[in-house]
């Protein structure tokens, strides 16, 4: 295929390539010209390092799609524009990227500052600009099917060689070609492979060298073996029982380790999230920050204590996205991943997430689709997943069948002094470990000190 930048059009778009001019060509090659269009608007207009689109830019770059893949060429100058500048650390931007072709030579040849508008303006969302580049890919696999086709017709209608140098060349263009189809996958090891990975493995285990990830509670640590990638916990409760503060406490003692954590709430501001750990770490009533006038000299040097002691060193994010779909979390995720690593995604929870819902689907298919979208994400990026779900009144898990499925375990809080304020066991909590992957099924008692929005182990009490 030629690789020329053809010469330009009167409405000011780039033209036609030459193959598609010659009169050999029967067929246009497979391309999406809006497909390309879109891909590089969306580069352009999530390109700047402070906007909030930024996170689409490294998704859009994260599918692997190259500049040599775009059909039109005037779409692989602009491409390797972008590169060029994001390498280098700048924004990008129609400006910036006009500027740079511009310096190169090349803007008058891709359709000049207007043509990079117009690709800008193709855009439905820069939010699909990784679909968009996948498409383009699949268009550009096809080329190459198509060419190596080719390659295989010429040199069979040359009669040139022998038989054994025809098999090599179709031996090499197929293999070129089924290694390089999308989403291709080796075959997968034989259990002989596996096994001194399996006994190093058990050893680790045995010596007590494999407990994932602490949810901050010793005996839950114990049964479960922590947090561990790639798997699933869902903590659920009925309301006001106190699953948000379990799962807060969790995601700031995996934080203490070293461990890489986003706290995604739908529920609770930013503000809110910050009140709650200041008052679990610094042991501060919570009423006391939330209340004008509530908190003493004491109590302000405790939280300006916590700044440089805690806050300042906890690699914990706090997430609240302006909308609600698995789509915005996901991709605030890969965002965290890329930027520092992930090792714990925590979403308060479930069953207010947004999906896009068909005609007629209903409640539960919507909320099995998000629980199995967070499945595939802990897997993809080889973290843990802490998804909070609500209970009904009766105490039952709304929508349970497919969220239990995707979990490794599920834990129900319960307070038994909820209904009962005169109980025996006021101030107590079950953490009822209800479905476990990695050992029995049990029934964990901590100490409720919900006035600093926590829980701690009954031996600190």
């Amino acid at each position: 295929m030629s690789t020329n930048i053809p010469a330009q059009q009167n409405d000011n778009t780039p033209a036609v390539r030459d193959d598609e001019r010659s009169a050999g060509f029967t067929r246009v090659p497979p391309h999406d010209r809006e497909a390309e269009q879109s891909v590089l608007g969306s580069l352009l207009l999530s390109g700047d390092p402070g906007s909030a689109s930024n996170r689409f830019f490294g998704e859009i770059l994260d599918t692997g799609i190259v500049a040599e893949e775009y059909y039109q060429p005037a779409h692989t100058t602009i491409h390797r524009a972008i590169c060029d500048l994001h390498a280098a650390g700048q924004p990008v931007d129609p400006i910036t990227v006009a500027d740079k072709l511009t310096k190169r030579g090349q803007l008058a040849r891709v359709g000049g500052a207007s043509y990079l508008h117009t690709c800008t303006q193709t855009v439905p969302t820069p939010a699909n600009g990784g679909r968009y580049a996948e498409i383009v890919r699949a268009k550009a696999y096809r080329r190459a099917v198509i060419e190596s086709a080719h390659r295989i017709l010429e040199y069979a209608y040359r009669e040139a060689g022998d038989e054994g140098e025809i098999r090599d060349l179709v031996e090499q263009q197929l293999t070129a070609i089924v290694a390089g189809t999308p989403g291709l996958h080796q075959a997968p090891p034989r259990v002989g492979d596996l096994y001194l990975d399996f006994v190093a493995e058990t050893e680790s285990i045995q010596d007590g060298k494999e407990i994932g990830l602490t949810y901050g509670f010793a005996d839950v640590d114990m049964i479960t073996s922590g947090m561990k990638p790639g798997n699933v916990t869902v903590v659920a409760a009925q309301s006001g029982v106190g699953k948000s503060t379990f799962a807060l406490n969790a995601a700031v003692a995996a934080a203490k380790t070293g461990a890489k954590v986003m706290f995604s709430s739908l529920e609770m501001s930013s503000t809110e999230l910050m009140q709650k750990i200041a008052a679990a770490e610094g042991k501060i009533a919570l009423h006391h920050l939330t209340h004008q006038g509530g908190l003493t000299e004491e109590g302000w040097e405790t939280v300006r204590r916590l700044g440089p002691e805690l806050f300042e060193t906890l690699p914990l994010r706090v997430y609240r996205p302006d909308g609600a779909s698995l789509g915005d979390i996901s991709s605030a995720t890969r965002a965290c991943a890329r930027a520092d690593g992930l090792d714990v995604l925590v979403l308060d929870y479930l069953q207010l997430v947004e999906v896009e819902q068909a005609r007629n689907i209903t409640r539960e298919q919507a909320v099995a689709s998000v629980s199995r979208g967070l499945k595939n994400l802990s897997v993809e990026l080889d973290c843990h997943v802490i998804a909070l779900s609500q209970l009904n009144d009766d105490g039952l898990m709304r929508e349970s069948r497919a969220i239990k499925n995707d979990a490794s375990v599920v834990i129900k809080i319960e307070r038994p002094d909820a209904d009962e304020p005169e109980s025996p066991r006021a101030g107590e909590v079950d953490v009822v470990i209800e479905k476990n992957r990695f050992g029995p099924p049990a029934r964990v008692t901590v100490a409720a000190q919900l006035h600093y929005s926590r829980f701690v182990d009954m031996a600190q009490t």
